[in-house]
């Protein structure tokens, strides 16, 4: 299994301790290699992702923490002749994909002792956190900012997390938690601690069991990155186990207002993207931790970036609803993204839909 290094240094993972970014040199965190997948080494007696066990890297003595997350439907749905796979992420147990990742982040902080975390979030990633962070029991304070939807924010608190509304934008979200971790708080980060991502990678493994194959092409929303980052680490290793001969093209979708990869994909020049007040609010990240791998992955062979015009958000949204498919206004983003490229991209075309519309206003 791959382990945990600094991306600058190569130091390894500390031993004891949970921090976000190496204490040596204060660079980020990844895995110093591809996951490896034994389709032979599926537990399929366990629930959801946990059947992948063998794949996430756990710390010793790590204990599943799980809410039953996985096992999503793909579901198909018609657009001008060409059939869509919608995969069904907000069915997740919190309604959004971040379950995947969460449960495996939890996971490894209660092998390492913690009683207490805190997290930042646009709403998703917190709830998801509070959530299992009360299925393991410990403490969870979660920074979001003061505009982030009153659904999500009610999530986060009847899971029992203090709430901290943080005015200003996202990233002013992300500081304030990041001042709490320098004065010694456990940074439960779902955008810089890696441990999450094989969790996220089971949509590769459950998109290949469902068709057979793996899909021509996966659209997904993208914030910091971790969601593309996920799926597409579970792809390598499908190809890596010769399951599949290749991966899928892979198209990130951002919304206009606030679109630093779109913005660093396009822009050869100075300046610098803006951070806009958008309905999608959960990809509004300004900074994004995953920025430098999804460049070199959609590089335009591999993959591409699409930015949705705030105008054409809200329509998606209410299509998806007129076609029984509730979901937020940042899973809807996808869908206005692959009308102008229906023909373009290959197929069988994944739309990953990544949360729920209760999740809105």
């Amino acid at each position: 299994m791959p382990d945990i290094q600094c991306q600058q240094c190569k130091r390894p993972y500390p031993t004891q301790g949970l921090p976000y970014r190496c204490p040596a040199c204060g660079g980020g965190l990844a895995f110093d290699g591809p996951i490896t997948l034994d389709l032979d080494r599926v537990e399929a007696d366990l629930p959801g992702i946990w059947r992948y066990r063998h794949t996430f890297s756990l710390f010793p003595g790590a204990q599943v923490v799980s809410l039953g997350e996985g096992n999503t439907p793909l579901v198909w749905e018609e657009l001008d002749g060409l059939r869509l796979g919608l995969k069904m992420e907000a069915m997740n147990p919190t309604g959004s994909y971040k379950d995947r990742g969460t449960a495996v982040l939890v996971s490894q902080l209660a092998a390492r002792g913690a009683r207490s975390a805190v997290e930042d979030s646009s709403g998703n990633a917190g709830a998801s956190f509070a959530a299992y962070a009360a299925r393991a029991r410990l403490g969870a304070r979660v920074f979001v900012p003061e505009a982030a939807s009153g659904p999500k924010r009610a999530q986060i608190e009847a899971y029992g997390a203090e709430l901290v509304c943080v005015p200003g934008p996202r990233s002013a979200a992300a500081q304030a938690v990041q001042a709490a971790a320098g004065q010694g708080a456990v940074y439960a980060s779902h955008a810089y601690l890696p441990f999450g991502l094989p969790g996220i990678a089971t949509i590769a493994y459950e998109l290949y069991a469902q068709l057979g194959r793996a899909p021509g092409s996966i659209v997904a929303p993208v914030g910091h990155g971790g969601l593309l980052v996920g799926i597409q680490q579970g792809f390598t290793a499908l190809v890596n186990s010769g399951k599949i001969p290749g991966e899928p093209y892979y198209l990130a979708v951002q919304a206009e207002r606030c679109a630093p990869l779109w913005w660093a994909a396009t822009h050869s020049g100075g300046g610098e993207p803006a951070e806009g007040q958008t309905i999608a609010e959960g990809v509004r990240v300004k900074t994004p931790a995953h920025l430098a791998t999804l460049l070199e992955l959609l590089d335009g062979r591999r993959g591409a970036v699409a930015a949705v015009a705030e105008d054409d958000i809200l329509p998606a949204y209410r299509e998806l609803a007129g076609r029984g498919i509730y979901v937020e206004p940042t899973s809807a983003i996808v869908w206005s993204a692959i009308q102008p490229l229906m023909g373009r991209i290959p197929e069988p075309i994944v739309l990953i839909l990544t949360g729920s519309g209760l999740k809105y206003q």
